[in-house]
């Protein structure tokens, strides 16, 4: 079904392919073929530096939602904004409901449409659409970059290379600066075969990301989707697997196109978009994964998360087991903070579900509800504890369905249909009760993402499914059912763009901006607190350690309910890993006691008893560490950090309590390494056993001369772990740009750019 290459590969014509044993022999050599992937020549058009192993990267667009856009506008506006530069919208698709804190949320709308309207922007309206569909409708283009504050910003089926960051990233376009990496490695995705009845595209997906998670194949690096097997897939089908690359950590994606994906760019009248790509005639990639669609069968991914996969025929041939070897890993993910079990889900031997979903970028696609319609049509989901919502992922694709009854069919089956709208994804809709187990088509399944609540003692499960077999379990009244199972005809309706939805609600300033507009600011919306600059030496506190093999973004701060407060720092990090560890936010503000007295300029022992000890031992070898030169701050340790989401808040929140670090074995993404970095935070690398830290959580770490050794570029930085004495240990940053080391020397982006002015 899937193979991974133990080497790098050879594209010849886009068709076949020669692993790179050594001695293979081809007309260009490894560097000039390497020059041919799609990736490679898209960086180059978009490179403003004159090293292409050094990127400094333009892009041509920027896409923010409401959880984001507010942090970052007010993040450039602090930094000299006055213009946005390039095309940037502003969709409203996270806070739509404004139900959690009163008009705090549609008061994070003023302020999106008001800033639109002076700084030149795009405005999308709440439930008119959600972030990613709305940039494939309108913004993508063979080609082209585009830039999103949403870890799921991939258009690589349209041709349209597209990264999700941290907004601290969007603030440098917005600025006019770049955005800088490495030249990343570039792996071939290679469609063989075609996909059998009743498998959809999160199938694939899934089946990928089982795959390539766990052993990093594809992290930080771009998947270039090639070979005989993408002709053969529609352009939304394309799409659904495109937006889960995320989960994979690559870094972005990029499809060939063809006449498919040229009818799609003409049915939302924007032809002119359309730009066909393809690899060289000999073309070199890092690695290669054979897919051979074909073969792949329904697919679900169990909790907690997208890469805990099986086939669906698997799950119900073996359910005892595999629902064991769940709660064996929800020991790890929980923590044991509540009695996790699955067996009661198990009826007459059959896996009964209580909820499915089909939503958000990854589900909410044309095709994919017009093939749950089919599958349920004539049927019914019952009137027991299943339910069954489905969220069209905008108002075109939702007023076509009503056109051409798909909305019909699903509602008479009993089937909730609603607007445009992630909540689902992260936990602000269609929270399932306490035990629960839903089947989702979005984009994960991480624990408590779903809104359930640790803290409380409440846990539900998300398994993530294709529209296709969720219609299908619904079909059966709860009860797991692959959609291969059923014989269903599938009617292959066609899809008409009405653009008068948009024309008649979206504004558009088309670039240009009125500096005479005042910005709304609702009473919940505040700005950053000053942020000092790295002292010259460190002395941070242990305050959480975390031993998972991976911790989550909505891990370091959840989502949910949460996203009410995004717009409020202080307000925002009293929730910092409130569901991992709830003593953090406390940990962390006690220690803050002493930095904020050094901002005052008032003794910090006498602000923090505990550090009066510590300060002394550091003294007995460091006399000259007092007054003037030092700083106090807290950091985490965890395994390895950041993946999921691209919230800069997973880092913020940290910074505003007084966090100067993080220390990991390494990092998950480099979106929340950047995060870190932006917000003035020290990204540590240890090479310690995680099981055998030479600190502990409570543990005082110095760090002498660290602006010094930052300034320097150190590779390895010593630092103490303070007890009665002094015990040495060594720390790193890894690659640093000047910029970035920059950045974190001033403290933070804000200041970073402050300076420059």
């Amino acid at each position: 079904m899937i193979k991974l290459y133990d080497n790098g590969v050879y594209l010849l014509n886009g068709t076949e392919i020669v692993e790179d044993t050594g001695n293979v022999q081809v007309p260009l050599s490894k560097e000039e073929a390497a020059r041919n992937t799609m990736a490679y020549n898209i960086l180059k058009d978009h490179n403003t530096s004159d090293n292409m192993q050094n990127l400094q990267i333009r892009f041509d667009k920027l896409t923010s939602h409401d959880i984001t856009f507010v942090g970052i506008i007010q993040t450039a506006r602090a930094s000299g904004l006055e213009k946005f530069p390039m095309p940037y919208v502003l969709t409203n698709c996270h806070n739509s409901l404004c139900a959690v804190g009163g008009t705090i949320n549609e008061d994070d709308h003023m302020f999106g449409l008001t800033c639109a309207k002076k700084y030149g922007g795009v405005y999308v309206p709440p439930h008119q659409a959600v972030i990613h569909q709305f940039a494939r409708e309108m913004l993508a283009g063979g080609g082209k970059m585009i830039l999103g504050s949403d870890s799921h910003t991939r258009y690589g089926a349209l041709g349209t290379m597209a990264m999700g960051e941290g907004g601290p990233e969007l603030v440098k376009q917005l600025l006019n600066k770049t955005y800088d990496i490495k030249m990343p490695g570039v792996i071939a995705i290679y469609l063989d075969g075609e996909p059998m009845k009743g498998v959809g595209p999160q199938d694939v997906a899934l089946a990928i990301i089982g795959a390539v998670f766990k052993n990093g194949y594809v992290n930080n690096k771009v998947m270039e989707f090639v070979g005989p097997g993408v002709k053969k897939l529609s352009a939304d089908f394309r799409i659904g697997i495109d937006v889960m690359t995320t989960e994979t950590t690559c870094l972005s994606s990029i499809w060939t196109t063809d006449e498919k994906i040229q009818e799609f760019y003409e049915i939302h009248g924007r032809s002119g978009d359309y730009k066909e790509l393809n690899p060289g005639a000999v073309t070199y990639y890092d690695g290669c994964v054979y897919v051979n669609l074909s073969e792949i069968k329904p697919m679900i991914a169990m909790p907690f998360h997208p890469s805990n996969v099986y086939t669906i025929d698997e799950v119900n041939e073996n359910l005892e087991d595999i629902l064991h070897d769940v709660e064996k890993k929800a020991l790890v993910s929980l923590d044991g903070a509540v009695d996790y079990s699955l067996q009661n889900k198990i009826r007459d031997g059959k896996l009964y579900v209580d909820q499915g979903i089909i939503a958000g970028c990854a589900g909410g696609g044309f095709e994919n509800i017009c093939a749950a319609a089919d599958i349920i049509k004539g049927r019914n989901i019952g009137a027991d504890e299943f339910t069954f919502s489905v969220y069209p992922a905008s108002m075109p694709v939702y007023m076509e369905l009503v056109k051409n009854g798909a909305v019909a069919d699903l509602l008479e089956a009993g089937t909730v249909v609603k607007t445009a709208f992630c909540g689902p994804c992260f936990g602000a809709g269609d929270t399932p009760a306490n035990n629960a187990f839903s089947i989702r088509h979005t984009t994960r399944n991480f624990p408590n993402r779903e809104g359930s609540k640790l803290q409380s003692g409440q846990i539900s499960s998300v398994a993530l499914m294709d529209a296709r077999s969720i219609a299908a379990t619904a079909a059966n009244k709860g009860y797991l059912t692959p959609a291969t199972a059923l014989d269903v005809e599938y009617k292959g309706q066609k899809y008409h763009f009405d653009k008068n939805i948009y024309a008649n609600r979206v504004f558009d300033s088309h670039g240009v901006a009125d500096p005479s507009v005042e910005i709304h600011f609702g009473p919940n919306i505040k700005d950053w607190p000053a942020m000092s600059p790295l002292p010259e030496n460190l002395i941070v506190k242990v305050v959480s350690e975390i031993h998972d093999p991976v911790t989550t973004t909505d891990e370091l701060i959840p989502s949910g309910e949460t996203s009410s407060y995004r717009s409020n720092p202080l307000g925002l990090a009293e929730f910092a890993l409130s569901r991992k560890d709830p003593a953090y936010v406390g940990r962390a503000k006690e220690v803050q006691k002493a930095q904020k007295a050094i901002e005052a300029g008032t003794c910090p022992l006498d602000a923090l008893e505990e550090l009066k000890p510590v300060m002394a031992t550091i003294q007995k070898t460091y006399p000259e560490v007092g007054k003037g030169n030092i700083g106090v701050g807290s950091t985490i340790f965890a395994v390895k950090p950041g993946d999921g989401s691209a919230r800069e808040q997973a880092a913020s929140c940290q910074k505003v309590l007084g966090g100067w670090a993080n220390i990991a074995i390494e990092y998950a993404t480099k979106r929340y390494r950047s995060n870190l970095i932006n917000w003035g935070m020290l990204p540590f690398l240890t090479d310690a056993d995680h099981e055998h830290l030479p600190f502990k959580n409570g543990d005082y770490i110095f760090v002498p001369d660290v602006r010094k050794a930052v300034e320097e570029k150190s590779d390895v930085i010593k630092a103490y772990v303070v007890g009665d004495e002094l015990t040495e240990i060594d720390l790193r940053l890894g690659d640093l740009t000047d910029a970035e080391r920059q950045i974190i020397l001033d403290g933070c982006l804000i200041n970073y750019y402050r300076n420059t002015l």
